[in-house]
């Protein structure tokens, strides 16, 4: 099985080493042994296109070719689950939010729409996304380039929710929980954010995606959306907003999602006191057409994509067809906003037959830019490398 830009042999070695490590599930172990599709049909109806990186729960990756819209479809959305999907009853489905409040309230579903709508673009990609492309490898999920999507959420803002239970002045943090159960003796998905971002007026309770309620994948009946920051923060099957006086000292904030606080050498260890909380998403560009490996004639050659950079923009795209040597400007797209990913496109005139390396480097508006060798951590998160993509151009 080959994946887009992932050769095979490496992606052996990779699962190999994964194995090794007792770090696979059972689900995505055997998912290796059968057909993707028939996986993606059996367990997950309607994402039978989508790429099967486990089982139970649902890992499942975009084709890099199928993020071809500035609005990711439902259907084609990753998912990403650190448990099973929560299957709730939204006739008795209701969100507490208590803590370091004055008023602590329960809301139902009903309660909640009939709050000021707030409907926002946002790119949500897993901080893991291109984890399989690190060297030397590193334990997880390993997603190649499309753990990553736009869609337009539609819901309340968590800042006029708060403002109704009233928000203590003790209060710093707001930790969310969901509905979903952990798996054996994992510890429970339960993610918090500093009371600014809580405030934020894009920072919203889903419970749309696209104009249609959110599917259970995505955390029907409600989705926290926290904008411009990594996927996990955005917890599914949201139950329960609770103010506290200090950040949470559970493990997916204390352990796991963080990054070291320094530069690491490939392969190095980093000790725990070295490691800071994930928050935003770095500056991005994936090109999705072309799609590596593909064969076109002489002539011209239309390359096209998407660049995000979490809560910053997209200041411009340069792309290039000679490994780097010359860079020309990408003309950006006409969608612009806040948190949504820019697309990109430009044509190149290819005359003559032979192997050719197209690629692709954002550059934020504060001036940051894509780099061109990874920054390694020990998780895999944050890998936004130069893109690129090789394709043959024959008579």
């Amino acid at each position: 099985m080959k994946m887009s830009g992932y050769p095979h042999s490496r992606s052996l070695r990779r699962r190999d080493f994964l194995i090794g490590a007792g770090q696979m599930s059972a689900g995505l172990a055997l998912s290796q042994m059968l057909p993707e599709s028939a996986f993606a049909q059996n367990v997950v109806k309607g994402k039978d296109k989508l790429i099967v990186r486990s089982v139970r729960p649902e890992d499942l990756e975009t084709p890099v070719g199928l993020l071809n819209t500035w609005i990711t479809p439902n259907d084609l959305f990753y998912v990403r689950h650190h448990s099973y999907a929560a299957k709730v009853n939204v006739d008795e489905w209701k969100l507490t939010v208590d803590g370091e409040v004055r008023n602590p309230i329960t809301m139902t579903l009903d309660e909640l729409k009939r709050a000021p709508k707030h409907t926002i673009a946002v790119t949500l990609e897993c901080a893991g996304n291109g984890r399989a492309f690190f060297d030397p490898p590193v334990p997880g999920i390993q997603w190649e380039k499309g753990a990553v999507g736009t869609a337009r959420f539609t819901g309340a803002r968590l800042a006029d929710v708060l403002k109704k239970a009233g928000v203590k002045d003790t209060g710093k943090y707001v930790v969310m929980n969901g509905a979903d159960k952990p798996i054996g003796k994992m510890p429970d998905l339960i993610r918090n954010v500093p009371m600014a971002k809580a405030l934020n007026p894009d920072t919203i309770l889903a419970y749309e995606m696209n104009g249609e309620p959110i599917p259970i994948l995505h955390g029907f009946p409600l989705r926290a959306i926290i904008p411009g920051w990594e996927g996990a923060y955005s917890v599914k099957w949201l139950t329960n907003v609770q103010v506290i006086d200090k950040e949470y000292d559970g493990f997916f904030v204390k352990t796991a999602y963080r990054y070291p606080n320094h530069r690491v050498a490939p392969g190095g260890a980093v000790a725990p006191q070295d490691m800071v909380p994930l928050t935003g998403l770095v500056v991005k560009s994936l090109i999705n057409s072309p799609i590596d490996g593909a064969t076109v004639a002489p002539g011209k050659v239309r390359l096209s994509g998407f660049a995000w950079a979490g809560e910053s923009n997209i200041a411009k795209v340069d792309v290039s067809m000679d490994n780097g040597s010359t860079w020309f400007p990408a003309k950006l797209g006409k969608e612009r906003e806040p948190y949504a990913w820019q697309s990109f496109e430009h044509e190149f005139n290819i005359t003559q037959p032979g192997s050719y390396l197209l690629m692709s480097r954002a550059t934020d508006d504060k001036g940051v830019t894509q780099p061109v060798a990874p920054q390694w951590n020990p998780s895999g998160y944050l890998w936004n490398v130069i893109d690129k993509v090789r394709i043959n151009v024959k008579a």
